[in-house]
């Protein structure tokens, strides 16, 4: 199952096969994961029966549309291990979810998964930039949750040296950057904000650290994030894509050559994009829900995982297979606000075009009479904490202005002095319901 491990400045064959050779490929693994799954799981067994298909009846990448859906919800009913495909003796990791909304989602993972995993890690990094010697700071938590250690090892396979820093402890995640000196950090953008924040807070010059690279993942951001970040920290700021269930962070990732949304590593992981209300498959181009199936997984094969996120397929650049653009939000955390539909990134895009106001924001929604309503959150940048009352004015209805215009909802701006906010040490948690 292994792929073959490049140099660092080599590219792993599968990343300059052609079409018809990838597609060949994933054939080949899909039929492998589809009957691994069927013989070793009893939920697929019985979904696969029910749908009256049998993984000998894929004889076609097209016959994948023909199986059943795998969502969250499925790993929680048959938490911890019900959908394990080996022995639990064969399992060497495991890795959940935080469960704040259930129970927690359990993956688990063979050594041949381990290494896999750290095959694409590497992968990511070195189209990223990254390249055997650089040292590599991980704020990405550790523990239970896969991003820390999946860039850990990731980071290893390439060569690069590690400072697994995990999160928080700002200032001493600060100290280390400017002692220690790493070319590239791993992220997530709200967190790599709150460390700008004390960089800037310690009087150092980000443009004069060794940084020079970004690899940002876990949580939705957009462009217009980007290039704040970049302008800020003077680095560039590349997107990398993973969920647990999956594997973890790499699943796909962002190309240096080209920075045209990060290109999902099709030889493992085959997208699909559907209709989130129908299920229909949506061809490529079309915005829709991503949809993965493994296809080299071992421990916790997945067939058709609804990721909830909302994206479309595009063709591949600076590698053969396929991009996905930038996520837009995910299809459960999709507000609806006087029958608008609203995504928190398209809050965050509106806030960054109001010079005055820095990144951080939050979205309060409650219940005016029968009606929902809206308050954004936003925070002066420190060079306007001085502006007057008329000023403060002016740039509050300007937002305002900017959302109802662009997003079409009307909304109260409650504008905060610079740094009051709460910063975020992960994850960044942007929407507070109080319906």
């Amino acid at each position: 199952m292994n792929m073959h491990i490049a140099n660092a400045a080599v590219l792993d064959p599968m990343e300059t096969a052609s079409i018809d050779e990838l597609r060949q490929h994933q054939l080949e693994r899909l039929r492998w994961s589809v009957s691994h799954a069927y013989q070793n799981v009893p939920l697929y067994r019985q979904r696969f029966d029910e749908a009256g298909i049998h993984p000998d009846d894929i004889k076609s990448l097209d016959d994948l549309a023909r199986l059943p859906f795998t969502t969250k919800s499925d790993l929680r009913d048959n938490y911890p291990y019900g959908l394990f495909a080996v022995p639990m003796h064969d399992v060497v990791r495991l890795h959940a979810s935080s469960g704040t909304t259930g129970k927690p989602t359990v993956v688990g993972y063979t050594q041949n998964d381990i290494d896999t995993w750290a095959n694409v890690v590497a992968r990511s990094i070195r189209a990223a930039g990254g390249r055997r010697g650089d040292k590599v700071h991980i704020s990405y938590g550790y523990g239970l949750f896969t991003g820390g250690l999946g860039a850990h090892y990731g980071a290893e396979r390439l060569g690069c040296t590690v400072i697994p820093m995990s999160g928080g402890q700002t200032e001493k995640q600060v100290q280390l950057i400017r002692d220690f000196q790493p070319d590239i950090i791993m992220v997530t953008p709200s967190y790599m904000l709150n460390l700008a924040d004390e960089i800037e807070r310690q009087g150092i010059d980000p443009h004069k650290l060794a940084l020079r690279l970004g690899i940002f993942g876990a949580e939705p951001w957009t462009p217009e994030l980007r290039a704040a970040i970049e302008a800020r920290m003077g680095i560039t700021a590349l997107d990398i894509y993973g969920l647990s269930e999956i594997m973890g962070p790499g699943v796909a990732m962002e190309c240096a050559e080209t920075k045209d949304g990060p290109t999902v590593w099709e030889d493992h992981f085959y997208p699909e994009i559907i209709d989130p209300v129908t299920g229909a498959v949506l061809p490529d181009g079309e915005l829709g829900e991503l949809v993965f199936t493994s296809l080299s997984k071992e421990a916790l094969p997945m067939i058709r995982y609804r990721t909830r996120d909302l994206t479309r397929l595009l063709p591949g650049t600076a590698r053969p297979m396929r991009r996905i653009d930038k996520i837009t939000g995910r299809s459960d955390d999709m507000l609806i606000i006087r029958g608008v539909n609203v995504f928190p990134t398209q809050i965050e895009e509106q806030v960054l075009k109001v010079k005055q106001l820095s990144e951080n924001y939050e979205i309060h929604l409650y219940r005016n009479g029968n009606l929902d309503s809206i308050d954004v959150h936003v925070e002066l940048k420190a060079e306007h904490q001085l502006l007057g009352d008329e000023q403060q004015k002016a740039v509050c209805a300007e937002l305002s202005k900017h959302i109802k215009t662009y997003i079409g909802i009307s909304s109260r701006i409650v504008l905060q002095p610079a740094h009051s906010m709460k910063r975020s040490e992960g994850k960044a948690c942007h929407v507070i319901d109080n319906r």
